[in-house]
């Protein structure tokens, strides 16, 4: 069975340099030297589906990440 996965870049979010990104998961994960345009955090959907829990608990930040229009 092939699991389906989730790609969260901060190259493709458009808050990316802002305020934003100190509230984001995404810097929770990776820490905020590293949270930049060529990083990405992929996870399957089981663990995005954890996330959101954490999330709704209080226990990590956001997913503040918005995709770029275009």
């Amino acid at each position: 069975m092939a699991t389906e996965s989730v790609s969260i870049s901060c190259g493709e979010c458009a808050l990316e340099g802002t305020e934003a990104c100190d509230d984001c998961v995404v810097s929770f994960l990776l820490g905020p030297a590293e949270a930049n345009s060529e990083s990405a955090v992929i996870v399957d959907v089981m663990e995005a589906r954890a996330m959101r829990l954490l999330q709704q608990a209080g226990l990590v930040p956001e997913l503040r990440c918005r995709r770029r229009g275009g």
